[in-house]
């Protein structure tokens, strides 16, 4: 039978290891479970700046072909239908 989880090794500090298991202690948590959370949490996180950074983007771009309201996008996408 397959495994269903990955072992990780990676090395850090005394002092985070320490806070780390703390943390999680005080979550009421495995430490496995907080690493999940933890990724899971930065996934999101840059999900968001990327969909900001997108954002910012396109409302340059709009704001030079005069694109400036809702009303602007909505005439422009029913204009051709």
């Amino acid at each position: 039978m397959a495994r269903k989880t990955a072992v990780l090794g990676f090395s850090v500090s005394p002092a985070l290891a320490k806070e780390y298991e703390q943390i999680a202690e005080r979550e009421g948590t495995t430490k496995s479970d907080l690493f999940r959370r933890m990724v899971n949490t930065y996934k999101a996180e840059r999900e968001e700046q990327e969909f900001f950074a997108l954002q910012r983007k396109m409302a340059r771009r709009t704001r030079q072909t005069g694109v400036l309201t809702e009303e602007d996008v909505e005439r422009i996408i029913f204009e051709d239908r």
